[in-house]
């Protein structure tokens, strides 16, 4: 599995480069506090595959990596994504490094 860090995706998002980013939490998390990019949860991957990307990079992430690294591994083995990359550390990390007004959980 790829793996994007958040210093790498800050880059990618201040030079406004062409990239979907999904967050895969639950609505509760995300209400509470997130870093941006379209929200497809976890549970409703299956019902959204259409809303993923497959023409350019697609960055996805949870709250640690491990949520948006299962459903990396998930759409790579049954739906043949080749573009995806999982954001390591999740929004943990980005509250760590790069944003510490980013509320933690």
């Amino acid at each position: 599995m790829k793996e994007i860090t958040v210093q790498e995706l800050k880059t990618k998002l201040d030079n406004e480069e062409d990239f979907q980013l999904i967050d895969v939490r639950e609505q509760n998390e995300r209400e509470f506090t997130n870093i941006g990019g379209d929200h497809i949860s976890m549970g409703s991957v299956m019902q959204n595959l259409d809303k993923i990307n497959k023409d350019k990079d697609v960055v996805i992430y949870c709250r640690s990596g491990s949520r948006s690294g299962q459903v990396i591994n998930f759409l790579e083995v049954n739906h043949g994504f080749e573009n995806l990359y999982n954001l390591k550390g999740g929004i943990l990390a980005w509250a760590d490094e790069i944003d510490s007004s980013i509320k933690k959980y």
